[in-house]
């Protein structure tokens, strides 16, 4: 397993920690913005569409649940809705005024973060679609992650903070999170929600920082730190196995597995020469998906992985 069953070229990625760039649905499309084109993969077939978008490049993905509609976000600030069947444009979403790197859904609410610090709401469904704005980064917005349960939203920025917000339809512009975590010494980019554990968030350091930490956002207490020594770009939960999985920077451009909650290592994943910015993982659970500033795209065997750590822990016995 620490060879990718699949290797595919990724011409034109922007090496660029603020971008999010992949993401998997829950029909097993995957999408991956490369430059100004947007390519859906879905594996099965071995088949992809390509969706050209008016931009100097596309700088987030996000899929809408339980359908094939994507979302992504431009350099030009623009929010985009497309269906990727039709290869049609649903609707253009302005509002922002600098690049649009992260995305994320809430039932049909589209929340997105900007260069500039603001986090709008968007509901797709209606014209007037932005219904909310939070201000409370003073830098560029790295990313943006939904609770499973939709009441909180995590925002992660490159000020080195990470608010937790209440989900509060129709409040206007909200200034003041529900909790600050002040992570100075670096960017906050990789974080996301455990998926069966409500209020633990789990947050990767930067360059200047490297820790792997997970967060009680509902009392703002750190349950957990490892030092990683190295730069952490991209962060998941893998449900099917209970772990956690980091993509790596300088020195070792790895992908670690992470047994939770102890956060003991279980395995390393060595197939990248270059950052590995973005993650994401199969609708089942048993397929993992990294994209590197190597202009690669490795898939790799969860089920393997998890044979090999199963091997290691009898043979130290």
């Amino acid at each position: 397993p620490s060879v990718p069953m699949k290797i595919l070229d990724a011409p034109g990625l922007k090496d660029d920690y603020y971008l999010n760039l992949i993401d998997w649905n829950t029909t097993n499309l995957i999408a991956i913005a490369l430059s100004n084109v947007v390519y859906v993969w879905l594996p099965e077939s071995e088949a992809f569409e390509a969706i050209k978008v008016e931009s100097d490049y596309v700088s987030s993905v996000a899929w809408i649940k339980d359908r094939n509609n994507l979302a992504l976000g431009t350099s030009a600030g623009d929010v985009q809705l497309w269906d990727v069947e039709t290869k049609k444009r649903i609707r253009n979403m302005q509002g922002h005024s600098s690049m649009v790197g992260s995305l994320s859904w809430n039932d049909y609410i589209l929340s997105s973060g900007s260069k500039f610090g603001s986090i709008h709401h968007h509901d797709v469904r209606i014209a007037q679609h932005h219904v909310g704005t939070l201000c409370g980064h003073t830098s560029q917005v790295c990313s943006l992650k939904w609770s499973p349960n939709g009441r909180f939203l995590a925002s992660g920025g490159n000020d080195g903070l990470l608010n937790i917000w209440p989900n509060a339809p129709g409040a206007g512009v909200r200034t003041v999170p529900h909790r600050t975590i002040d992570n100075r010494q670096s960017a906050v980019k990789a974080i996301n929600w455990c998926p069966w554990q409500p209020g633990i968030l789990a947050v990767g350091g930067g360059m200047k920082d490297g820790h792997l930490r997970i967060w009680d956002t509902k009392t703002g207490s750190c349950v957990n730190d490892v030092d990683t020594k190295s730069q952490i770009c991209s962060l998941i939960w893998l449900p099917k196995y209970k772990e956690l999985v980091t993509g790596h920077g300088f020195p070792s451009n790895q992908v670690s597995v992470w047994t939770y909650p102890s956060l003991s290592k279980s395995t390393e994943l060595k197939g990248h020469t270059g950052r590995v910015l973005h993650l994401a993982h199969s609708p089942d659970g048993r397929t993992l998906v990294s994209l590197a500033a190597d202009e690669t795209v490795c898939f790799w065997s969860c089920d393997a992985a998890d044979e090999q750590k199963t091997k290691g822990s009898q043979s130290s016995d």
